[in-house]
């Protein structure tokens, strides 16, 4: 019997997010199994992700799995899922607006639409939330087009810019835009006392509350968030009372563990000059409408979600929330909510018209990048397993990645060593990047 066995997968950058990328018939249909071979592909659970493509980090321990529609309105069927760095478990309750950004040129460039020029059009379901978004990208000689002028902050260089319609996620998660009926609600936080928020639910839920009110300024770093414990308590607790308020969790439950995801916690605040922590550069207060820091899955955002980011600019247009309360003037004029995260801008088109029996989104399009990264195949041991992982066997990958560079072609050989033996293995894969 061959020892190893040989699937298909893609690396690519959507937004500000990285995943491995997979068609759906290429994965085991059982789920037990799939999830096996996700978590060791990417090297999980372990904080460092050291034996697999991990990337130790939340923005790039995320995995898309790609299929023909299953809905006649729909294109392609994009299944999302955050793969857990310390705990063997893909959670596929929930989407990210970043890989959605990959979703179109993935599928165009894998002949799964057909290439208009110069822009295809590409209705995407998610099956995590059973919503359509709609994707415009930018296609030349029958491929995405890679290279462009668009700055996207919290990615080097610039690239052809793809612009995403969330107008039809809201209720993903809850079924309403406004979860709770309410554009502001009062939460009894155990620890903490009440916290006014909001809970709006459009691309993702999100639960938003005032820096002010839990004695923050809103403009902190990602690394003074993470580095105060007491902080990132305040904000848990304020989530998962969140959770329960939205039906997410039950009396008792750990939010933590039943609901990590759903909803978000997003912190905001009245614009003011701040720095980039990474680069200094100075983002100022007239070139913003508000400032907003996120958390997911119990941990600060490097830039901002996805889809965290349509929910916040359409709550930012909903009359009374709290991050409407926030806000600036100029989107009622402009048309574009514009906030400062902490490596720099979010801009969006929204429109949101406030009627008397509740906001109705008229429209919600983010502008992202995205590129093709690695494409190939790799090979699985058999019989072999990961620390922490069930008992059965299960495919172990291992991969040689070939990269363009200066010097011509490298072949890197990565090496699987678990139990007793070791395994070398070889697989073409292809490295592709734009012309800088």
């Amino acid at each position: 019997m061959q020892e190893q066995l040989k699937f298909r997968c893609t690396i690519m950058r959507g937004g500000t997010s990285k995943a491995v990328f997979f068609k759906r018939n290429e994965l085991p249909q059982e789920p037990e199994l799939r999830d096996r071979i996700i978590l060791a592909v990417f090297g999980s659970p372990d904080l460092r992700q050291i034996d697999g493509l991990g990337g130790s980090d939340i923005t790039t321990s995320k995995v898309a799995i790609i299929g023909p529609p299953t809905r006649e309105d729909a294109d392609v069927d994009y299944n999302f899922g955050q793969v857990h760095l310390t705990q063997a478990k893909v959670i596929w309750n929930s989407n990210c607006g970043n890989i959605s950004a990959a979703v179109g040129p993935y599928a165009i460039d894998e002949g799964m639409v057909i290439p208009q020029e110069p822009y295809t059009t590409v209705r995407v379901h998610n099956v995590n939330t059973q919503k359509i978004l709609i994707e415009r990208v930018e296609t030349k000689d029958g491929n995405a087009v890679v290279s462009g002028d668009y700055v996207l902050d919290g990615v080097p260089g610039t690239g052809s810019r793809i612009d995403l319609d969330y107008k039809m996620t809201y209720g993903s998660a809850t079924g309403k835009l406004l979860p709770t009926g309410n554009p502001v609600d009062t939460l009894h936080v155990p620890g903490v006392g009440d916290v006014t928020v909001s809970i709006v639910d459009i691309a993702n839920s999100v639960c938003f509350v005032k820096a002010a009110d839990i004695g923050i300024t809103g403009h902190e770093s990602r690394p003074e968030i993470a580095a105060d414990q007491k902080l990132m308590d305040k904000l848990e607790a304020i989530r998962a009372a969140a959770a329960l308020r939205c039906g997410f969790i039950q009396e008792g439950e750990c939010a933590a563990d039943v609901s990590p995801l759903r909803p978000m916690l997003s912190f905001v605040a009245p614009a003011e000059d701040y720095a980039d922590y990474a680069s200094g550069k100075i983002i100022r207060k007239e070139d913003l409408d508000f400032l907003a820091r996120i958390m997911y899955n119990q941990m600060p955002v490097e830039t901002y979600t996805g889809t965290g980011t349509i929910c916040t600019t359409v709550a930012a247009m909903i009359d009374g929330t709290v991050v409407n309360q926030v806000c600036g003037p100029n989107p009622r004029k402009t048309g574009i909510v514009r906030f400062g995260h902490s490596r720099g801008i979010n801009s969006v088109e929204v429109e949101v018209e406030n009627l008397p029996e509740g906001p109705v989104v008229r429209k919600a399009t983010i502008p992202r990048t995205a590129r093709r990264i690695i494409g190939g195949s790799g090979q699985g041991q058999r019989g072999r397993q990961a620390p922490g992982a069930l008992r059965d066997p299960i495919l172990i990958p291992t991969f040689c990645i070939k990269a363009i560079g200066p010097p011509g072609w490298v072949s890197l050989i990565c090496r699987k060593t678990w139990g007793r033996g070791t395994c070398i293995s070889r697989a073409s894969t292809e490295s592709t990047h734009p012309a800088r």
